[in-house]
């Protein structure tokens, strides 16, 4: 199975100070050369994956616990950290936040020569990158534009995905946690933990609930053109409607929209405005195209050239509102650093898994080689975290 998570945190605008970022680079090459030794490569990589670890990695490294920036700041000074290492301790960092993403497919072929990895294997990293990032905009529609996208992975072929999204909306970020580990299926429920502090109206066809609106959007491109628009064209005549009843499925979710700063009739359910999606000329050529295409499953239609949240998001409303398949709009998100208590509001903290990351980062900083008053601040700060979660 995949591993993965979601934390939220509010969206940071500035730049890092170039006195933390080389502290979080120093401290950084420390505690990875410390992990690699102890536990190896491989391990390394399952803790990225982890979205507790992860986040008690940044603020140890001393980021701020809550922001956006965490993600962004602490994958870069990782990658500076291993820098001229990288064979050494069998581990590569690839991709980043922007621009930086894009270039992630050319970032592991190079690594690829360089390790003479086999092709096959160097084809398999780049896919997994490239549909890690297709699946958590497309069939994970939460409101949240992917921005950052990095690809961990081990000499082994073991890797993980850290990427995070924006919701301009209500001023947030999210942030999506992959790990290779038992990996079954990248469609169906392929994370562990997602979540978050913050409940968005979302379409996740990532659900099993999703399995038949899934199966019948797969069963679509697979009949013939003519016949996918003449459903296209019943959608286009009541996507008044359809658009209400959209705002209904996020009622019935229990998402209060009041929270978000949205209106009901300004709420855009899935990226893309309903009615406009229905009007799009431009789907109807990747419709075609996803026809004459004839993808034997879900996961080679998503792969396909042009498949993204549009075309997804008409499908799936054929499904549903044509043919009763109706997908789940359950926000996925359940894990939050940040946010939880005791009484279960908004949902339980997971404290096994916070008291476990805190006792290897206290084990990892008894051993690094700083001075004590630098230990003893590293250690105030796992002391407010576990305070934090306590209250």
């Amino acid at each position: 199975m995949i591993h993965r998570g979601i934390a939220t945190f509010t969206l940071d605008f500035g730049t890092c100070p170039r006195w933390l970022f080389e502290r979080m680079v120093k401290l950084g090459r420390q505690v990875l050369a410390i992990v690699i030794e102890e536990f190896g490569p491989d391990e390394f990589i399952k803790r990225v994956g982890d979205p507790v670890w992860f986040q008690s990695l940044g603020t140890v490294l001393a980021f701020d616990w809550n922001a956006s920036g965490l993600t962004t700041i602490l994958t870069v000074a990782l990658k500076e950290a291993i820098k001229n290492n990288e064979k050494n301790w069998g581990i590569f960092i690839c991709g980043g936040k922007g621009k930086t993403s894009r270039k992630t497919p050319d970032e592991i072929f190079h690594w690829g020569e360089k390790l003479s990895l086999p092709a096959k294997n160097v084809n398999s990293l780049i896919y997994n990158s490239k549909m890690a990032a297709k699946v958590d905009s497309a069939l994970v529609q939460d409101g949240f534009q992917l921005y950052h996208h990095s690809f961990f992975f081990s000499r082994a072929g073991t890797w993980a995905v850290v990427q995070q999204g924006m919701n301009v909306c209500n001023q947030t970020a999210r942030r999506y946690h992959w790990h290779s580990e038992l990996l079954n299926d990248l469609i169906c429920e392929p994370h562990s933990g997602i979540a978050s502090h913050l409940k968005v109206p979302a379409l996740d066809l990532t659900s099993k609930m999703s399995t038949d609106n899934r199966n019948i959007s797969l069963d679509l491109v697979n009949s013939s053109y003519n016949s996918l628009m003449k459903d296209m064209q019943i959608l286009r005549k009541y996507s008044s409607k359809i658009s209400q009843m959209i705002a209904m499925r996020h009622k019935e979710s229990g998402i209060n929209l009041t929270l978000l700063n949205l209106k009901n009739t300004e709420f855009h359910t899935h990226k893309v405005e309903t009615e406009n999606l229905l009007q799009s000329r431009y789907l109807e050529k990747i419709l075609w195209q996803a026809c004459d295409a004839k993808p034997k499953t879900f996961e080679n239609l998503l792969a396909l050239k042009g498949v993204g949240v549009k075309t997804i998001r008409a499908l799936s409303l054929i499904a549903e509102v044509i043919y009763g398949a109706k997908p789940s709009y359950e926000d996925p998100a359940r894990y939050s650093f940040a946010f939880g208590g005791k009484d279960g509001t908004p949902f339980p903290v997971d404290r096994v898994t916070y008291d476990r990351a805190i006792d290897f980062f206290r084990g990892i900083i008894s051993r690094l080689n700083v001075p004590f008053s630098e230990k003893r601040s590293l250690f105030f700060g796992l002391e407010r975290i576990s305070n934090r979660l306590a209250h």
